[in-house]
């Protein structure tokens, strides 16, 4: 027998995408260090582009919450232009449909279906785009999906990473299926303060980047 439930439906808080496919966040501090080791050098050029972005965003931001598709004009689509995600060897597919099959122990197949804001590159990078309200929503509410999503990557031989942005909260995430399957975090970056902390999100873009089109 199978049943089919939408994944907002079912995947709500990090317990329940925890449990429903056996991740764990992992403690270890060398789990994840393409976030902040060895980043490549950006140009004078991105910085200027980089600081162009902010100037934008705080602009309109002055005006009150932002919606999901200005936040994607404004910020989202630049970074991942600046970071050369919109060129070979790089696909990218919007609103993605995602269907996740569990196979339950008494034998009832379970299939979660879903479709969110999200940008993929090569199965292996996943962009969500959160929607600003007038009452902050935090990047983090969008985790428990996010994760829920990554887990539909064919490619379980390698990691896979993902950004959560609501355009004043950027945090990449970082997924490894092998075994235990555990996740991390990195730390969350905002375009907020004075110092341009942008330019360390195109690092950390152009550093993922690298690491996927690997064959």
């Amino acid at each position: 027998m199978t049943q089919t439930t939408a994944i907002t439906e079912i995947i709500q808080t990090l317990a329940d995408v925890e449990s429903r496919f056996n991740i764990a966040r992992t403690e270890s501090e060398e789990f994840f260090p393409e976030w902040y080791t060895d980043l490549p050098e950006i140009t004078e050029a991105d910085k200027a582009a980089l600081n162009l972005i902010r100037r934008r965003y705080l602009y309109h931001l002055n005006d009150g919450s932002l919606t999901e598709g200005t936040v994607t004009l404004i910020m989202g689509s630049p970074l991942l232009e600046r970071a050369g995600f919109y060129d070979s060897p790089f696909k990218m597919t919007a609103e993605k449909s995602v269907q996740i099959v569990l196979d339950e122990q008494d034998e009832e197949i379970e299939t979660l279906k879903g479709r969110i804001d999200v940008l993929v590159m090569q199965n292996q990078f996943w962009v969500t785009l959160l929607e600003s309200k007038r009452t902050t929503i935090s990047v983090m509410s969008a985790l428990p999906q996010t994760l829920a999503y990554m887990t539909a990557n064919p490619r379980k031989d390698r990691p896979s990473f993902a950004a959560i942005a609501n355009g004043s909260e950027i945090v990449f995430v970082k997924l490894d299926f092998q075994n235990p399957p555990q996740y991390d975090l990195s730390r969350i970056f905002s375009p907020l303060p004075l110092t341009n902390e942008l330019y360390t999100v195109l690092q950390i873009f152009i550093k993922i980047g690298q690491l996927i089109a690997q064959p």
